[in-house]
């Protein structure tokens, strides 16, 4: 084992080793820890504020069982909380400002390993790009998903019933003192979202990717066995750190074409296309939005789950978690089986005997759930750089689809007139919405998936063309167009279009086009002003520096290499 990065403070001699040590021992910490031991940091996301992670406090206690009984010395520390249910404007606004706290805790500190707690949406991707950048030896823990939600006999999925139960009250089908009883029905247990939404997909991504132990991502959070995770992760970072099994050697190209295969064969999030290109500009891997389609598109959903299917993670669970789906890319012969793993060994080794106990819940490779259901990815004159749509979520009649646009220009205003019985829209228009993007918003919210009418829904029509430059909840569903690059506030095309013209969505020809002629287009481009910045603090450097959805919406200083160099510098 290299000489441990902790060492060059708790290994100096007079003064500063004096220092460093003797302000530990007043935490009651007696000598010999300090005398080469490593020191593993354990990397809370827990918040109160942050629903999804509220238990991490006794996750960190079986991590840390783990760490002294591989001879390693645990200590936690606190980093910004990301709880996309609570905070606003949105989540991702600070997911880059989270990196950074991750980042710079883990360079100033005395850590030679870490361990990642991470849960609720963007505590996942953030703790990722953070460590990432530092490339110590790492390991990801998932807090799991909550119980499945029981409502009136039925399960009750967390975000996709609360999509469907909103429209069912705004028609009439569903009372408001119904809706208001779900509220405990739904969310029941600890855990993040037990629909395959952006957390249950992230927790998928880390273990796709190599970055933690088999099991990962389904282990509901209060099944005892997510406990027993907790702890053989805590042995495991101690002899990742004696092995030197650093992040950049299990973050390589083949570790997320694995997970992109992956995302389409669970039928995860479209927001997995953003967080993943952001994580792997942060180790140098080159990734670009193209590989999402041309890697994941052909390949089927194997996973019968909400939204796009009828189940929930704790069935996904029972029936064998995602080494099942593993095993089945493996055996088709689309799984990287020799990509490093956490626990040292190839993935193929981690899921080639993977059982499948289910297989109503997780389906064999050539009897799929869906066919073709992988991120798609849109060009055309709408988007030159790129939109996406989940097609296993969406309207198969919808995705050829030619219509009038009704267009938003904030969100504001759709809000202000959706349901207005006045507006000139019925189920065959394209709905518009712009400056949502990652400086419109600024932070790029959930709110692609509008809501729909009530005029509309009243027909008993529940699903519309929907196009923005906007992200939707992992959790949503329908045929809705995301991440339009380049976005309105950054004068993309988004920006030019106007309600009435017509407006061509092809996803089999991958195609979102603006029936508008270009001479048109011009003359709105030199009428369009762009909105005025914010003026200060983190909005004001976000905006300045944030690149668009089709690089990830990281910050463009943070992108690359840079931060690996100096994260193991002895101060």
């Amino acid at each position: 084992m290299k000489k441990l990065r902790s060492q060059e403070w708790f290994g100096r001699k007079g003064r500063d080793g004096f220092l460093y040590r003797s302000w530990m021992k007043n935490q009651g910490w007696p000598g010999d820890l300090f005398d080469g031991r490593p020191v593993i940091g354990i990397c809370n996301t827990w918040s109160e504020l942050t629903p999804c992670n509220a238990h991490f406090r006794e996750l960190a206690e079986c991590v840390k069982r783990g760490v002294w009984e591989a001879g390693g010395f645990p200590l936690e520390f606190p980093v910004m909380s990301l709880g996309e249910t609570q905070l606003r404007p949105t989540a991702m606004l600070f997911r880059n400002l989270a990196s950074m706290d991750v980042e710079e805790s883990i360079r100033g500190n005395p850590i030679d390993g870490v361990v990642l707690l991470m849960g609720c949406d963007k505590t996942t991707p953030s703790l990722l790009m953070g460590a990432a950048s530092c490339d110590l030896p790492t390991i990801g823990l998932s807090g799991g998903p909550m119980l499945s939600g029981k409502f009136h006999g039925h399960d009750l999925g967390s975000g996709t019933g609360l999509w469907q139960m909103t429209d069912q009250v705004r028609t009439g089908e569903m009372k408001v003192e119904e809706f208001v009883e779900a509220e405990s029905c739904m969310h029941r247990s600890k855990g993040h979202c037990m629909t395959m939404g952006t957390a249950s997909t992230m927790a998928n991504m880390v273990e796709a990717l190599g970055m933690s132990l088999p099991g990962n991502a389904a282990i509901p959070a209060v099944d005892a066995r997510r406990n027993t995770l907790a702890q053989a992760t805590g042995r495991r970072i101690v002899q990742m750190v004696r092995e030197d099994l650093c992040i950049s050697r299990i973050l390589t190209r083949e570790a997320f074409e694995n997970a992109i295969r992956a995302n389409a064969a669970i039928g995860g999030s479209t927001n997995a296309v953003i967080h993943l290109i952001a994580i792997a500009g942060r180790v140098g891997v080159p990734l670009v939005l193209d590989d999402f389609d041309r890697l994941g598109s052909s390949l089927p959903c194997l996973v019968d789950i909400q939204p796009s299917g009828k189940h929930l993670m704790e069935d996904f669970f029972y029936a064998g978690g995602l080494p099942a789906v593993l095993r089945e890319l493996g055996e088709a012969g689309v799984l990287n089986r020799e990509a490093v793993t956490v626990n040292g060994q190839p993935m193929w080794n981690n899921v080639a005997a993977a059982p499948c106990w289910n297989r109503d819940v997780i389906r064999r490779f050539t009897e799929p759930f869906k066919a073709g259901a992988g991120i798609a990815v849109l060009r055309g004159n709408l988007a030159p750089d790129g939109a996406v749509i989940k097609p296993s979520a969406a309207s198969p009649h919808l995705l050829q689809h030619t219509g009038r646009a009704v267009v938003f220009e904030t969100i504001e205003e759709f809000h202000a007139r959706i349901d207005d019985e006045t507006l000139d829209i019925d189920e065959t228009c394209v709905m518009v919405l712009k400056n949502c993007g990652p400086r419109g918003y600024p932070g790029m919210a959930e709110v692609g998936n509008m809501l729909l009418p009530q005029k509309v829904l009243r027909k008993g029509v529940t699903d519309m063309v929907r196009i923005s430059d906007a992200r939707m909840s992992g959790t949503a569903y329908g045929t809705v167009v995301l991440h339009a690059s380049p976005e309105a506030a950054a004068g993309g095309p988004l920006a030019l279009v106007c309600s009435g013209d017509m407006i061509t969505l092809d996803v089999p020809k991958r195609l979102l086009r603006l029936e508008v002629d270009e001479n048109v287009l011009a003359a709105r481009r030199a009428k369009w002003t762009p909105p005025r910045l914010p003026d200060r603090g983190w909005l004001k450097l976000y905006v300045e520096h944030v690149q668009q959805a089709d690089k990830g919406a990281d910050l463009d200083f943070l992108v690359g290499r840079s931060g690996a160099r100096v994260a193991r510098d002895s101060h």
